[in-house]
C-alpha cells in the first residue's frame, strides 16, 4: 500500500472538512461509507449522489468530518485502499461548479456577476458617449476655422481688388 502526503496550505489543496470519495462499488451504501471512515474521527455527514436515470449511485461519494485534522487522517488511510474490492480515491472534495465559466466550468451562477457586467458596459457606453461628443466637437472647430479662413481670405481678396483697379 502506498503512503499519500497530505499538503494543507498551496494551489490546490483544500484544508476543509469535506472529502471526495471515488471509486466505490456499486453495493456500498452511506452507511457502509460511513462504517468505513469512522475510525479517523466524528463524521458530520456522509452522502453518495444518484444517477436519476438508474436509481444507482455514480460511484462516488463525500465524508464530511467534524475536524480537519480527523479529514486528514482519513486522506492519509484510506486513499488508494480497498474497500468491497475497488481501489478508493480519497481526496479534499472541490467547490460545486457551474456550467458556463472559462474553461466550461465555473464556482458561480451566470448571473451571479450581473450587477458588475450592467455597471461595466453602462461605463463604457458613456465613455463612447464622451468620444463620440468630442470628435463633433472637434469637426465643428475645424469647420469653423475653415470657414473662418475662408472669408479672411475672401475679405483679403476683396480688399486688393479695388486697390488694383
Amino acid at each position: 500500500m502506498q503512503t499519500t502526503l497530505v499538503a494543507k496550505a498551496g494551489k490546490g489543496s483544500n484544508p476543509k472538512t469535506h472529502l471526495y470519495v471515488g471509486g466505490l462499488e456499486a453495493t456500498v451504501n452511506e452507511a457502509a461509507l460511513h462504517s468505513a471512515f469512522i475510525p479517523f474521527g466524528d463524521i458530520k455527514e456522509v452522502s453518495i449522489p444518484l444517477d436519476h436515470a438508474t436509481g444507482q449511485h455514480r460511484g462516488f461519494g463525500f465524508v464530511e468530518f467534524e475536524s480537519a485534522d480527523d479529514a486528514s487522517a482519513a486522506i492519509d488511510n484510506m486513499h488508494n485502499s480497498e474497500l468491497y474490492g475497488r481501489v478508493l480515491r480519497v481526496n479534499y472534495a472541490q467547490p460545486n461548479k457551474i456550467k458556463g465559466g472559462d474553461k466550461g466550468w465555473a464556482t458561480q451562477a451566470v448571473w451571479a456577476d450581473a450587477d458588475d457586467w450592467y455597471e461595466k458596459h453602462i461605463a463604457e457606453e458613456e465613455l463612447d458617449k464622451l468620444a463620440e461628443q468630442q470628435e463633433r466637437e472637434k469637426k465643428k472647430a475645424e469647420l469653423e476655422g475653415a470657414a473662418a479662413a475662408a472669408a479672411s481670405a475672401a475679405e483679403a481678396g476683396a480688399a486688393a481688388a479695388p486697390a488694383q483697379g
